[in-house]
């Protein structure tokens, strides 16, 4: 007999498990959105190029995520985090020591590697927790990927308290978010710890013959959610690689820009007890889609309505959905897959989420430079939109 996890319990440990991925994307990637405008500024880069900065980090992710089941075959998903958090806390330390374009693109390449290893080895321990608790799946899930929130609050305090008004003063920013992923990784691996050891006590013998009975089946049969999914990595990381310099432009006060961004990040933190139940009832693609639509039509608001009160709702509904999109894809690998097939199941979903957001900032960076910002973020919400009709089309594997 299989034991269970009190429900308090799985949540604690889906809490500190979070904490990862306020690493992975709320500090190594969405810091960036505030970090943006004075790099741009201090070392005179175009948008296109300010784009690639994060294309750069994309095309990392990319390459962890397709190592990543190579690697999972020879260390756990626990050592992989623990790797993937001290490599990503030091090369963020490092951001802030160079100054050449050349370089810090070399190293968000990097970062993005490292991100990719704590991103995916969570999303596996995260459902190796769901699978052990009394706790309904969906509200762990959201838990570990709204993690992010955390990340992207403390970015949101950090860095206009830590950007000086000097030469190269945004260095300081990235210091003050490395020491916070060093808190972040202390308890984010503990956690991971827990989880693995608990796990290890199950029974595989169902799921070994679930394996074999599904092996090299599924891959053709969940082209619609991949498309679905690249099209809202491409969609999602316009807006939030441009947001803030769109506010910018807008003539939005930093303290209302600091506003939107906290309470962006509050909204995603938040946004499990909110989506739990849809995770929980959809094995198909119809969450996708449903995230895809509201995050389309979250995106489109600031593009036509420059006003606080209509940038604070988009940012709110922006936050409340977006990291349940990427909650959808694990639950969705759960739902159709046996648990030895979650660590290839979430990194084929995970390699053409990193291939939209190696598109999505040059392009957009590229439709800014042309036609404008708010262009560029028109252009985001389409293919969200787009994204959320393809989606659709997926259902369940049994």
């Amino acid at each position: 007999m299989q034991e269970q996890l009190s429900a308090s319990r799985a949540v604690l440990w889906a809490a500190a498990l979070s904490l990862g991925s306020a690493i992975a994307l709320g500090m190594a990637r969405f810091s960036y959105a505030l970090l943006l405008p004075p790099m741009k500024l201090d070392l005179g880069w175009t948008f296109a190029q300010a784009g690639a900065m994060n294309t750069a980090n994309a095309l990392g992710y990319l390459l962890g995520a397709l190592c990543f089941p190579r690697l999972s075959r020879r260390w756990t998903p626990a050592t992989l985090l623990l790797a993937g958090c001290v490599s990503t806390t030091l090369l963020l330390a490092a951001s802030g020591l160079v100054f050449s374009t050349s370089l810090l693109l070399a190293l968000r390449v990097a970062a993005g590697i490292g991100s990719a290893l704590v991103f995916i080895s969570g999303g596996v321990l995260a459902a190796q927790l769901a699978s052990l608790s009394t706790r309904g799946a969906g509200l762990l899930l959201g838990l570990y990927y709204g993690g992010t929130g955390w990340g992207i609050v403390a970015s949101s305090v950090l860095v206009p308290f830590t950007v000086l008004p000097a030469l190269h003063g945004w260095r300081y920013a990235w210091f003050a978010l490395a020491a916070v992923c060093v808190a972040c990784s202390i308890i984010a691996t503990g956690a991971a710890r827990r989880i693995e050891t608990s796990h290890a006590r199950r029974a595989r013998a169902s799921d070994n013959q679930a394996a074999q009975a599904s092996h090299g089946t599924w891959g053709a049969r969940i082209i619609p959610g991949l498309i679905g999914y690249a099209m809202f990595g491409i969609g999602y990381i316009g807006y939030m690689t441009f947001i803030v310099a769109l506010l910018r432009t807008g003539g939005m006060s930093a303290a209302t820009i600091s506003g939107f961004y906290i309470l962006l990040g509050a909204a995603t933190v938040v946004s499990a007890r909110l989506w739990s139940a849809l995770l929980d009832r959809m094995r198909g693609g119809q969450a996708l889609a449903v995230f895809n639509a509201l995050l389309g039509i979250a995106t489109l608001v600031p593009a036509f309505v420059m006003h606080p009160l209509a940038v604070f709702v988009s940012g709110s509904v922006f936050g409340a959905t977006f990291l349940l999109a990427v909650a959808s894809t694990t639950a969705f690998v759960r739902h159709n897959l046996p648990a030895s097939q979650w660590a290839k199941g979430i990194s084929a979903f995970t390699i053409v989420f990193a291939l939209g957001q190696i598109a999505g900032p040059v392009v957009i960076g590229w439709v800014s430079d042309s036609a404008g910002l708010e262009r560029g973020i028109v252009y985001s919400a389409l293919v969200l939109l787009v994204g959320a009709a393809v989606a659709a089309c997926q259902r369940p594997l049994a």
